[in-house]
């Protein structure tokens, strides 16, 4: 089949979660012969953090304005079998028409941020990525986050049809490697600052550090103030690449996982940075949110903590029993979360919506056996 993106951005994974989840999509998908095009704006924040490595059948195109990209983009989804826009795509309205419009097989929308997306429809705020006719129009809608959410599109943005497609991992860029000194911790986050996040990283991660003076801890990520709450046993590493990403999580004797206050009301919203961590070998301690046990068994599969004393107790788990929980989350990911597998998923979902068959929703189905169907 031949794909006709239009999303935010593959060429910088900086201050994103986007680029590196549909860079791996995107290999998958190549892998098992399909063809992929994807648009995105040249904005210069992210030009100035460009960090895509060279794709195969993978054409981008970067555009200043929507006008130099329409005419081309009207001409790739002439014979595309797949036309899809995705949340925080800059110029979402405009794409969605041409998609909308276009002779493509199956026009689909693929909301990466659906928890923000549906607070903002509640607030009454205007979303930049969806049109005055919602998603009505749209054949297939994919969720990055299931459970309530599925319905809440239905209901707040008229999908039609509706489907999760969660975050997954690329094994050729994340697995175990060699420790790097730069990037060794007791504890690690890889996150980019956000102030719903906040309150949680502050018990989670800056108390702990203060209880346990002789441990390290490793924060990486972008836009951080300069008032955030630093302790002299906290370091800081401004932008993580994803090629950097294996080896800061191996460096890592446990990582920790923190949910957008948003997402983590929802539910069902499993961040990639677990499959990652969990794909390197390294054990994870998280926030828990509903439907965890989905994804992760809590206690043999992933550490949950809901306090600051829960992650020292974490930390100061031995070795082998850190090394047991690594284990079974890795052997868990690498046999239902990789982006293969979900690549596979995504072509059964578009099968089922092609041949008008129901779609699987959640919480009614254990995600195990779904990925396995």
């Amino acid at each position: 089949m031949k794909f006709v993106f239009f999303g935010l951005t593959i060429s910088s994974s900086w201050g994103n979660g986007h680029a590196t989840l549909l860079r791996g999509l995107f290999r998958a998908l190549v892998r098992r012969g399909h063809d992929i095009v994807f648009f995105e704006r040249d904005v210069p924040y992210y030009a100035a953090n460009r960090d895509l490595v060279s794709f195969e059948k993978i054409r981008l195109h970067l555009y200043s304005e929507w006008s130099d990209a329409e005419r081309i983009a009207r001409a790739e989804l002439r014979d595309a079998d797949v036309g899809v826009v995705t949340s925080y795509c800059f110029d979402g309205v405009a794409a969605s028409d041409l998609v909308l419009d276009s002779p493509a097989g199956m026009r689909v929308f693929y909301d990466l941020d659906t928890p923000v997306t549906l607070a903002r429809i509640r607030a009454g705020e205007t979303v930049g990525y969806i049109g005055p006719r919602a998603l009505e129009d749209f054949d297939l809608v994919l969720s990055y986050t299931g459970g309530a959410a599925l319905d809440e599109l239905r209901t707040l943005l008229r999908a039609r049809a509706v489907a999760p497609l969660y975050g997954s991992v690329d094994p050729e860029v994340h697995r175990r490697v060699p420790p790097r000194p730069q990037y060794r911790a007791d504890l690690s986050y890889i996150g980019t600052y956000a102030a719903e996040r906040q309150a949680a990283l502050e018990s989670l991660f800056i108390d702990p550090a203060r209880e346990l003076p002789g441990k390290t801890f490793v924060i990486a990520g972008a836009e951080y103030p300069v008032h955030f709450p630093w302790s002299t046993n906290i370091f800081f590493v401004k932008h993580l690449p994803p090629q950097e990403h294996a080896a800061f999580f191996s460096s890592s004797r446990l990582t920790l996982n923190v949910t957008r206050s948003s997402m983590a009301r929802m539910g069902y919203c499993p961040s990639g940075r677990l499959f990652e961590a969990a794909a390197c070998g390294t054990p994870l301690v998280s926030d828990n949110w509903a439907g965890m046990e989905q994804f992760f068994a809590p206690g043999s599969e992933i550490l949950i903590a809901s306090s600051a004393m829960e992650v020292i107790r974490s930390v100061l788990l031995t070795d082998a029993e850190l090394a047991r929980v690594s284990a079974a989350a890795r052997e868990r990911v690498m046999e239902c979360y990789t982006a293969d597998r979900r690549a596979r998923e995504l072509e059964q979902i578009l099968e089922s919506a092609w041949h008008k068959q129901t779609l699987h929703t959640e919480p009614q189905h254990d995600s195990r056996s779904y990925l396995e169907t």
